[in-house]
């Protein structure tokens, strides 16, 4: 289905991703409705709207948790994005009350409307993770392919990183992970990702009002948010290198995600509202290539021009994971999705937006002092 111009409801619209999306949708000539609680950690203390968000946005500050402020906008909408939460892999850790409250709650008051209130919504699209996985898919050569769960403790306190076969014990290869693979969070904003998915996936076929789940890889960009800890890695090294400080990498730096531009995730979004072919699906959105942390911030470091080497800790964190990249068929054949920006032009181009961002403050060694004193980092 193509409709040329319909109200739309992002929230978590003045975040990182949801920014970029509410342009999108803007270009396209539709009316868009930002919807955010402007999280002092994202956006800063003073909760004001950040200056890059378009100007011909409806504006509306209110938790997405308020049942009645978002039962109004739901009865005055055709589409949904599900932008809002918590975000944080570490922190959700020590955090879990908040988080599950922000995260899980959010998506249940949203499904309860659906559910009860009169509105207008023909299409969800909701926000997913990666980091349902767990680790990611690999392949034995004697067993095939496997899906390990989380290195054991003994393994990773000898510093031996590299995933073995859980069937047989020998190293194994990673390969591109696809939507079928088992589900094996391993942090609480994992956890609450996954209730996200599988609450507006219930609610949407039960009620008849169609549903898609994405589930973003590593996305990077510009707007993404320097000053938080707890930020994609991307922007935690480029703001460590800014302030002539070294990226700080766990284990040997060998570890491997799949990083993909964030409008890329725009463009993804996009294709769930426009066809029904992916209606209660869920979807990777990736590029399907993997990427050590060490070249991310090798190239970030050859790109912003400073020769600072990173500290590579040979440390690791609970729940971390060792190899994880997209597999991308599913959401190419439903949707025609395909990646447009490469690695080395996202991270250009994200080079050239970090200058207006100087004096940003790195919480990086207040994040890492954190988890060490909870017992997360060993």
């Amino acid at each position: 289905m193509n409709v040329s111009t319909e109200r739309v409801l992002v929230l978590g619209g003045a975040g990182f991703i949801g920014s970029h999306l509410v342009d999108a949708l803007d270009e396209r000539g539709h009316r868009v409705v930002v919807y955010d609680v402007l999280e002092p950690q994202v956006h800063g203390p003073d909760g004001q709207w950040p200056s890059y968000l378009h100007r011909g946005a409806e504006r509306v500050l209110a938790d997405v948790r308020d049942g009645e402020t978002l039962a109004r906008w739901l009865a005055q909408v055709d589409v949904v994005f599900y932008m809002a939460a918590a975000v944080g892999v570490g922190q959700s850790m020590y955090e879990i009350r908040r988080y599950t409250d922000v995260n899980v709650m959010g998506a249940a008051t949203l499904a309860q409307l659906l559910a009860e209130r009169k509105h207008s919504v023909r299409k969800v699209v909701v926000a997913s993770s990666m980091s349902l996985y767990g680790e990611g898919a690999y392949r034995c050569i004697a067993c095939g392919v496997v899906y390990p769960s989380l290195r054991p403790e003994q393994q990773v306190q000898a510093r031996e990183w590299e995933m073995r076969c859980p069937q047989c014990g020998i190293q194994a290869v990673p390969i591109a992970t696809s939507e079928a693979k088992p589900l094996h969070p391993t942090s609480i904003y994992a956890i609450n990702k996954r209730d996200h998915e599988e609450m507006l996936l219930c609610i949407g076929r039960a009620y008849g009002i169609p549903t898609v789940a994405l589930r973003y890889f590593n996305v990077y960009g510009p707007r993404q948010a320097l000053s938080n800890p707890y930020t994609g890695v991307v922007a935690i090294f480029s703001a460590r290198l800014m302030n002539g400080s070294p990226p700080v990498v766990f284990e040997d730096g060998l570890q491997s995600r799949d990083f993909v531009h964030v409008s890329d995730i725009a463009q993804a979004n996009l294709r769930a509202m426009d066809h029904d072919a992916a209606d209660y699906e869920v979807l990777n959105v990736g590029t399907g290539r993997p990427t050590t942390v060490l070249q991310i911030a090798s190239t970030l470091a050859k790109l912003l021009d400073v020769d600072i080497e990173p500290e590579i800790t040979g440390k690791f964190r609970a729940g971390d994971i060792r190899h994880c990249y997209a597999d991308i068929g599913k959401i190419q054949a439903l949707l025609g999705y395909q990646p447009k920006v490469s690695l080395d032009s996202g991270m250009s181009g994200l080079v050239e937006w970090l200058p207006t961002q100087q004096g940003v403050e790195s919480l990086v060694p207040q994040a890492v002092q954190e988890l060490m004193q909870r017992g997360l980092t060993r």
